[in-house]
């Protein structure tokens, strides 16, 4: 079981610290110094390197939270984990969702020299990846709490 949670717990510091970085410092800078001819590609560059890196922490979170939830836990686990596995889920949901339409109609409209699609792509994965950090800092929060509430 520590190797599952060391795993969970390293996949979750790498897909919610990254986008707290990118939302909360590398957005809003990005935004202030650069004009969207420059600012778009740069974001998409930035989500071309860190995508894979989420592919892999929600691989890893959905694997190891399965094999605690089912080999330690027999599948009756306390509601915090119950409530865990629900956000995680729609979490990676938001995320596949992200990686298959905003950031591919992102991709698309730059190299067509498009940048008000562009635009209106990226506003939509702020608004999600805005969305996800949320619900990834709150069931982080849960996660602690839970261990310690018994709920």
């Amino acid at each position: 079981m520590s190797l599952a949670m060391t795993l969970h717990l390293l996949a979750a510091i790498v897909w919610v610290g990254g986008m707290f970085f990118a939302h909360m410092a590398l957005r809003p800078a990005a935004a202030q110094l650069l004009d969207p001819p420059q600012r778009l590609p740069l974001l998409l560059k930035v989500f071309d390197g860190f995508f894979p890196w989420v592919w892999l922490a929600v691989i890893l979170i959905l694997v190891t939270g399965s094999w605690v939830l089912f080999s330690v836990f027999n599948g009756a686990a306390t509601t915090s984990v119950w409530i865990m596995t629900l956000v995680g889920t729609l979490m990676a949901a938001i995320f596949v969702f992200i990686y298959a339409v905003p950031y591919h109609r992102m991709s698309e409209a730059l190299q067509a020299g498009e940048l008000p699609k562009a635009g209106e792509a990226m506003a939509l994965i702020r608004k999600l990846i805005g969305t996800n950090l949320i619900l990834g800092l709150s069931v982080t929060t849960l996660a602690v709490a839970g261990k310690y509430s018994g709920f």
